[in-house]
């Protein structure tokens, strides 16, 4: 099995996550904070989401700050903002094999908690 977490070290909820799923020493941790997300990387993650906006956080702080909310966003600019802010991942971000497992809703870390097993 190969997995990673994109996780936020300062974010309380991703604590609580990591906290339930117990993710084994064979799990790649990255803090998005203290590591960026490369282009690289969140081109993946788009492939295994399908798009940018999947993995885009509109509850982060910044997206009404910058007027982001205002505006109709592509999906050019959802994967720019994503890798110029990391708030604006939605978190966390967990890659289990093939499947990708985005935010926090209590079925998505259900199922990435089945899927670490």
């Amino acid at each position: 099995m190969t997995a990673k977490i994109y996780y936020l070290s300062t974010c309380s909820t991703c604590a609580r996550i990591l906290k339930e799923i117990k993710p084994g020493k064979d799990v790649v941790m990255q803090d998005i904070k203290t590591e960026p997300i490369t282009p690289a990387q969140i081109d993946e993650m788009k492939k295994l989401a399908g798009s940018y906006e999947a993995l885009f956080s509109r509850v982060a702080l910044k997206f009404r700050s910058r007027g982001l909310n205002k505006m109709t966003l592509s999906e050019k600019d959802y994967r720019k903002n994503i890798l110029e802010e990391y708030t604006f991942l939605k978190r966390p971000v967990m890659i289990v094999n093939d499947k990708i497992f985005i935010g926090n809703s209590p079925k998505n870390v259900e199922a990435a908690k089945e899927a670490l097993r």
